[in-house]
């Protein structure tokens, strides 16, 4: 694909080598398109936004009012009013645990999650579940990193109210059967809320064809600034949930006596906004769909089985996350030698990998394994560094043994 030249960061040198990034999982590097626009807003245009009836606030807001209706369209929600601005992903896990959770959920009642979810999708749940006296429960994955669908089934029982599970694994590549798995959690009787932050970069999402009870990512995977992000929720569910925090412009009338709170979005998006993110969100949007989702996929998915097979022929190299339905992302050991030492030999042939246990601590325990490296791809990666990174990963080869 013929996009690297939108992106300024990948003509930069790190260690006095020409940068392969390959940490996408982790942030994705920003187009032109969105720095510009951000800088454009900030430069002659920006205003505070709901407040004033002056013309820039005015404009700024309408601005605003853009994005999120660029935001429904993205996921494909059924009214604006759907739409959340949070300050990324796991905060609106938070909301959804602290405004739904907190006030629909009683003692006894369940929770499921799964074993590969990211922190962000555990702990929240957990500390609920410890306040409330909640059951957590754990959908167990398999040696690929595949969930056991059956065994998810199982867990399902009379007093399961929620589930909570991620689209794809961060630290595996995995693409859950989301609409399967939601279709069976409704069944039950249990909300879900999906964590789309790994896969909204990768996939089309549609939330009402997934008919999920919330859906939540962060902008600064999908190629926009950091400290913004959306959580989608059904209108019956915001409108009967209690606001996530108390302040400014989500109220609609205040005394001494008594608050009253706005609808939904404004009820859940407390104080003055990440308004120059928010349009940065909306330049990530715009430039996303002028990519298109088909040749994002083709591209991805190539580069993917690229190198998948490369990576396959290394001797002592053990891929961790075999899973039939991947997004493009890598996880690795090498025998022998820690992810540590790996990513920074890496470091210094001027490759961006991450190397850790990725906020996945029980992964990497069902793994045996106290982290791995990941390389992970976006649709502006290249055969070439998929070459670049398999001569330095023989390089800590040679260095280690």
């Amino acid at each position: 694909m013929r996009v690297r030249e939108d992106f300024p960061m990948l003509e930069s040198r790190m260690n006095g080598k020409h940068l392969v990034y390959l940490d996408n999982a982790a942030t994705t590097q920003k187009p032109a398109a969105v720095i510009d626009r951000m800088t454009q807003f900030m430069r002659h245009e920006y205003a505070t936004i709901h407040r004033g009836v002056y013309t820039f606030s005015q404009l700024s807001t309408r601005e605003c009012d853009l994005v999120r209706e660029r935001c429904r369209r993205f996921v494909n929600a059924e009214r604006a009013s759907e739409i959340i601005f949070t300050r990324g992903a796991t905060e609106a896990i938070n909301l959804v645990a602290a405004s739904f959770g907190r006030k629909f959920l009683k003692k006894g009642d369940e929770i499921i999650i799964s074993e590969m979810e990211h922190h962000s999708n555990l702990v929240p749940w957990q500390a609920l579940c410890e306040e409330k006296g909640l059951l957590l429960k754990v959908a167990p994955i398999n040696d690929k990193g595949e969930l056991l669908l059956d065994e998810f089934e199982k867990l399902l029982a009379a007093r399961t109210y929620f589930v909570a599970i991620t689209h794809v694994s961060n630290a595996l590549g995995t693409i859950n059967p989301i609409r399967e798995i939601i279709k069976m959690s409704h069944h039950a009787g249990a909300a879900v809320l999906v964590d789309g932050a790994q896969a909204a970069p990768h996939l089309k999402v549609d939330v009402r064809d997934l008919d999920c009870d919330f859906y939540c990512f962060s902008g600064h995977k999908i190629y926009g600034p950091t400290g913004v992000g959306v959580l989608y929720g059904k209108a019956r569910h915001l409108e009967a949930m209690d606001p996530y925090q108390y302040g400014g412009d989500m109220i609609e009338s205040v005394d001494f006596k008594k608050t009253t709170f706005a609808k939904p979005p404004a009820k859940f998006e407390a104080g003055t906004p990440a308004i120059v993110e928010i349009i940065g969100l909306g330049a990530a949007f715009d430039y996303l769909q002028k990519i298109g989702w088909e040749a994002i996929h083709a591209h991805e998915n190539e580069l993917l089985d690229y190198a998948t097979q490369a990576l396959s022929q290394i001797p002592g190299l053990a891929i961790i996350g075999t899973a039939q339905e991947k997004a493009s992302l890598i996880s690795f050991v090498l025998d022998g030698i820690h992810p540590h030492d790996i990513g920074t030999v890496l470091d210094q042939e001027g490759i961006a990998i991450r190397a850790g246990h990725h906020c996945t601590q029980p992964v990497m325990k069902h793994f045996k394994v106290p982290a791995t490296a990941r390389a992970s791809f976006a649709f502006y990666n290249t055969r070439e560094e998929v070459d670049a990174l398999v001569k330095a990963i023989h390089k800590v080869l040679e260095i280690f043994r």
